[in-house]
């Protein structure tokens, strides 16, 4: 089975030839600081700010993009040997991501492909939070992947009886955040989904190779899936998945 990256990059493929995009230009891959990533003024409690995930940058003729990791490398070569990577890895997943954010920006289709930084970071949970509200009303929200204050803001909207939340992290499965407990994403998907309306999922689901299987349980449910933040913003564009991402530039 095709998985949700391989359409995107068929569809990227697709797109160069398109636009007659000079496939021989280079694309230059870096993993970046906490504060190169997000600002030396953001929260400390981010996850990006602990290192426990790391942004890396993508360049691509003046445009920039990024994606979130936690098999972080550096990559530099012409962009017809990116589209030829084995997309097997996580490492290789979040290079071809970042790049393909780049490139699309570079095309002017796609846009906040940069993640924000300083205060921004700590004001993104309110605003998805009242997205979230005026896109479906009043909801039960399943959030995959936690994010200490998204999920605090959508307690603070919704009530903490109508969020669940999953995460693939042995550190933070079992403990409770915002009076919610955090369950086994592996063992607690499809529990998440009976129990909500709509999930809200991180866009790094598409690095660390879990969108397919998020999608596909969704899918199957018949409930709708939205994915936040800048690593998906690429292939949101190319697919038409629905993104929310308040400051991403």
């Amino acid at each position: 089975m095709t998985t949700i990256l391989e359409q995107a990059r068929d569809k990227l493929i697709h797109l160069c030839r398109e636009e007659d995009v000079d496939v021989a230009q280079p694309v230059i891959v870096s993993p970046l600081s906490p504060d190169e990533a997000i600002g030396s003024g953001a929260d400390g409690s981010l996850i990006i700010k602990k290192g426990k995930e790391i942004l890396i940058e993508a360049t691509f003729s003046g445009a920039r993009g990024q994606a979130l990791t936690d098999s972080p490398s550096a990559w530099n070569g012409a962009l017809s040997a990116l589209l030829e990577l084995d997309l097997s890895g996580t490492h290789h997943r979040a290079v071809f991501v970042a790049a393909l954010n780049a490139v699309l920006r570079s095309l002017d289709r796609a846009q906040g492909t940069v993640h924000c930084r300083d205060d921004e970071p700590g004001r993104c949970g309110p605003e998805i939070a009242r997205w979230m509200e005026h896109r479906f009303s009043k909801t039960r929200v399943g959030l995959i992947g936690l994010q200490p204050a998204i999920l605090s803001a959508l307690v603070d909207r919704f009530g903490p009886n109508n969020v669940r939340v999953v995460d693939f992290d042995p550190d933070a499965i079992g403990t409770v955040e915002s009076g919610v407990p955090i369950w086994n994403g592996q063992a607690k998907l499809p529990r998440l989904i009976a129990s909500c309306n709509v999930g809200l999922a991180t866009g790094s689901s598409i690095v660390n190779g879990m969108i397919d299987d998020i999608l596909r349980r969704f899918n199957r449910a018949g409930k709708p899936v939205v994915f936040f933040g800048t690593t998906i913003s690429g292939a949101a564009a190319l697919l038409g998945l629905e993104r929310v991402c308040p400051f991403g530039t």
